[in-house]
């Protein structure tokens, strides 16, 4: 279960209960009303509806070119394989191109190292989006079969979370005024109207998969979407009476 989690903190305030009273009371009209601070966090859950994917082709070759050319043909192939399955052209991005040259070193009499270039190394990286995830992993297990040859990335998302971030959200503010209701009766007072509200948005990294360990001659690849969960904090300034 994917755990997005959106603190909610405009200011730089500990996530802990802190309750604040004027210095003198004969100062009443030059002190700040007395107020208590507290964090509340709130959670829903929502079933992803898009996979986002991150493939890579690497292809090696005696010369930049060569490799190049084995690269290209490949990830056409790739691109052709999406195309086929459903995913539209929106949905798919090139996310980076790398030539790199590869040296074998040698160790020489004198102590030092000789390098000697060998090939070059040419990688295409290529997003995609799925919207029917139940395709993922037919598209996986044919994108290996195709040439993708690298570790990427895999992650469930949802194209419009507000639902479930804004349910979140009511039950952190109803988190914390609870709580604050619960420092104040403590204290012996209680609490009034709120002064301030902060919330702050995090998003979770991809799980990394490796291409390597997919069988391309076998069934598709096994994937399970799961539920996103989204995590809401909040920290809500209250007046006390």
């Amino acid at each position: 279960m994917t755990r997005h989690l959106l603190p909610l903190t405009l200011m730089p305030l500990a996530l802990a209960a802190a309750i604040a009273f004027p210095a003198m009371a004969g100062a009443a009209d030059s002190q700040p009303a007395p107020r208590i601070i507290v964090s509340g966090e709130g959670q829903a859950t929502a079933a992803p509806d898009l996979a986002l994917l991150t493939l890579s082709v690497m292809r090696e070759a005696k010369t930049a070119r060569a490799a190049l050319d084995a690269n290209n043909d490949a990830m056409a192939a790739v691109i052709a394989a999406m195309k086929s399955a459903g995913i539209k052209d929106r949905d798919l991005q090139t996310a980076g191109i790398q030539i790199n040259p590869r040296y074998n070193y040698t160790n020489k009499p004198d102590g030092s190292q000789e390098a000697e270039l060998v090939a070059y190394q040419v990688t295409n990286t290529l997003s995609v989006r799925i919207r029917d995830i139940d395709k993922t992993g037919d598209i996986l297990d044919k994108a290996v079969s195709l040439g993708v040859n690298q570790g990427g990335g895999i992650a469930f998302s949802n194209e419009d979370p507000s639902a479930a971030v804004t349910e979140a959200r009511k039950k952190a503010v109803a988190d914390a005024m609870a709580k604050a209701k619960t420092l104040a009766d403590a204290a012996g007072v209680s609490i009034g109207r709120v002064l301030e509200i902060t919330d702050q948005n995090i998003a979770p990294p991809p799980m990394p998969i490796n291409a390597k360990a997919f069988d391309a001659a076998g069934a598709a690849v096994p994937v399970q979407a799961g539920e996103n969960s989204y995590v809401v904090q909040v920290t809500v300034t209250f007046e006390l009476k």
